[in-house]
């Protein structure tokens, strides 16, 4: 009798500890990978959803990296351009992207899939080239800011590409959400870089 009595103490101890896991996180315990991410909506699922297709991998291996040369080449703008506008715009796409670099990881970790390795895809489209990179890293002031915003504007045509096919052929609300949300910042920034080339 004690025997079984301590077996359901540790039954009813461990039901508990699921339910606190589950109330801190997902069911699976791992951590929300849509907190605290601006670029969400609150109505976006909290969790990674059972209906994730490989539409919705490739989005988040490809996108990561793409999304890293971006927030590169913002990086250079503090030291190189002169136009005060290159310099905040260059602000703003690196503090957008960044926390969606992690955001799309943690998918990944939670879908089993492995992060992209090896540096960048060269067949993504508008994926800067090495030697893009170093002319750009070469530059400065009004030549550093008419490259950066024509180099730019190329890469976010890339990534609106990509973003297009996750939201017509992904399975993952967040993802997709996530899609229209590059999708529509990034149109927003050609469309400043477009009248900032005007100027400069």
């Amino acid at each position: 009798m004690h025997t079984n009595r301590s077996i359901l103490r540790k039954i009813s101890l461990a039901a508990g500890a699921l339910a606190l896991l589950t109330a801190c996180g997902n069911a699976d315990g791992t951590a929300d990978p849509t907190a605290g991410h601006q670029g969400m909506s609150p109505s976006a699922s909290t969790k990674p959803s059972a209906a994730v297709n490989d539409a919705d991998v490739m989005f988040a291996q490809m996108m990561i990296p793409h999304h890293e040369q971006a927030v590169e080449m913002a990086g250079l703008a503090a030291t190189r351009a002169a136009d005060p506008e290159i310099k905040e715009l260059a602000q703003k796409i690196k503090a957008a992207q960044d926390p969606e670099i992690e955001t799309m990881k943690s998918w990944l970790a939670a879908w089993g899939k492995p992060a992209p390795s090896g540096g960048m895809h060269h067949e993504m489209p508008g994926i800067m080239s090495a030697d893009d990179m170093k002319k750009l890293a070469a530059a400065k002031g009004a030549a550093f800011d008419r490259q950066f915003a024509e180099l730019m504007i190329a890469h976010h045509e890339g990534a609106i590409e990509m973003a297009r096919t996750e939201q017509a052929q992904g399975a993952d609300p967040a993802a997709k959400e996530l899609a229209k949300a590059v999708e529509s910042a990034q149109q927003a920034e050609i469309a400043q870089m477009r009248k900032l080339l005007e100027r400069l």
